[in-house]
């Protein structure tokens, strides 16, 4: 495409001409591009990279010759899911908080727990609340609950060591801040009665989306930024992109200020990640892409941000991003963190269930459209109609003579019975593993599953 360009540059100087020739010749080459990677022949499908640059050019061209640009693939039907013309601001309700503080620290342990003291002490924290992530090793365990009364969990928490971070947010506040800001929005809307039913109808699909993130006070990522709150600058502060409510509690509860929330794709922009970057009152920020897709345009803000330190570690995946964050020391320079973190992100491997959207071929295997599939990081691992025996059998092709460790992150169409269903066959097969099961929350993958 760049050398038919080159060459029609010196053959006409009509720019409508020249755009429709080069669109042309994009066509064609995309249509070969099946050739060029037997993956896309093998899956029926062209080079999305390509069919998405085509498309900027074949708007580009519509918008020089005046014709019309049909948006509708890409908006969807503007009426499906609107709100009813009785704009009715109580549908958008504080959410049922059972605990009102998420509450964080870091427990500086005085020694190491064995396995019976640790225990107990999670079973307190869980007699104390709920939404509980409680990870670390023998010198420092991070905490995340959320919990009624702070003060005790603080208070036992000191048996075992100093604090440090220690952080409480009151969600039932934060709850009710944000939807008298969303009704204000729709307040200032009602002199516009179309731009009034969208916006009700936006801020309702977020408050369904999103009500248990609400509930953790895990700040989220809207695209649109929020102006930073006027507080003491952090020496270090952390982004990540996540996906699913269970998957940002455990980003939250492993000390992230910010979480990009990706999407089905998981492929925030770089926009989004200089709007993640602004909210967080930090000198040196690390970033977190967790999708190999995401490490360009989290290396792009890290090049246009100027007054920060941006510190990108290149996870390609959550399993890496979560062991990522476990291995933060605090008293390493980010050059010596990012070089830890790349030595345990590299131990880690990843795997996700989910279905065939197509049929198609893989390596000489036939999938069917609903089949179930199971992808590891060399490509597809299992194919299978039973989703726990499909994972079981992915975990089978990551699992070797060195692990310890399984971690199933069950999704939003899995029940944890599911997920206890698929530990257990996990350990029947491989009895000196241990199994830890946490609740993901992730759309479209069953499950997401890492070995260690």
């Amino acid at each position: 495409g760049a050398e038919k360009a080159s060459q029609l540059l010196g053959e006409t100087e009509d720019l409508v001409e020249f755009l429709e020739k080069v669109v042309e010749r994009m066509r064609e080459v995309l249509d070969y591009t099946p050739e060029l990677l037997p993956v896309l022949k093998e899956a029926g499908v062209v080079d999305s990279g390509g069919a998405g640059l085509l498309a900027i050019m074949e708007g580009a061209l519509k918008a020089l010759k005046g014709e019309d640009i049909d948006v509708s693939a890409v908006v969807g039907d503007a009426e499906a899911g609107a709100a009813k013309k009785n704009l009715d601001s109580s549908k958008i309700s504080t959410a049922n908080i059972k605990y009102g503080y998420c509450t964080e620290f870091i427990v500086v342990l005085d020694e190491p727990l064995d396995t019976q003291v640790e225990e107990a002490f999670k079973n307190y924290l869980l007699g104390m609340g709920d939404s509980l992530v409680f990870v670390g090793d023998e010198e420092y365990i991070k905490i995340h609950v959320h919990t009624n009364h702070p003060g005790e969990v603080f208070e036992k928490a000191l048996t075992y060591g100093q604090l440090s971070r220690m952080k409480i947010d009151n969600m039932r506040i934060e709850a009710t801040e944000k939807f008298e800001e969303e009704r204000e929005k729709i307040a200032a809307a009602q002199g516009d009665e179309k731009m009034a039913e969208a916006m009700f109808a936006d801020i309702v699909s977020r408050n369904e989306r999103s009500s248990s993130a609400i509930n953790s006070g895990i700040k989220i990522n809207e695209k649109k930024a929020e102006a930073p709150k006027k507080e003491e600058v952090k020496e270090v502060g952390f982004i990540a992109v996540s996906i699913g409510s269970g998957m940002n509690e455990i980003f939250k509860g492993l000390g992230v200020d910010y979480i990009i929330e990706g999407g089905q794709t998981m492929n925030p922009s770089t926009e989004d990640m200089l709007n993640a970057i602004s909210n967080v009152n930090a000198k040196t920020i690390y970033i977190l892409p967790n999708n190999g897709n995401v490490v360009l345009a989290a290396n792009q803000a890290a090049t246009l941000t100027k007054d920060k330190k941006i510190v990108v570690v290149p996870s390609k995946t959550v399993p890496q991003g979560i062991a990522a964050l476990i291995n933060y020391v605090y008293d390493r320079t980010p050059e010596e963190n990012t070089e830890y973190m790349k030595e345990q992100m590299a131990a880690i491997k990843s795997g996700e269930v989910t279905y065939a959207v197509r049929d198609t071929t893989y390596e000489g295997k036939t999938i069917k459209q609903n089949d179930i599939m199971g992808i590891g990081d060399k490509g597809i691992a299992a194919v299978g109609s039973d989703i726990e025996e499909t994972a079981l059998e992915l975990i089978a092709s990551m699992i070797d003579e060195d692990s310890g460790l399984v971690s199933i992150y069950y999704g939003a169409e899995r029940t944890e019975e599911d997920a206890e269903k698929l530990s257990n066959l996990i350990s029947e097969k491989y009895p000196d593993v241990d199994v830890d099961v946490q609740n993901g929350g992730q759309p479209i993958y069953y499950y997401v599953l890492s070995v260690e």
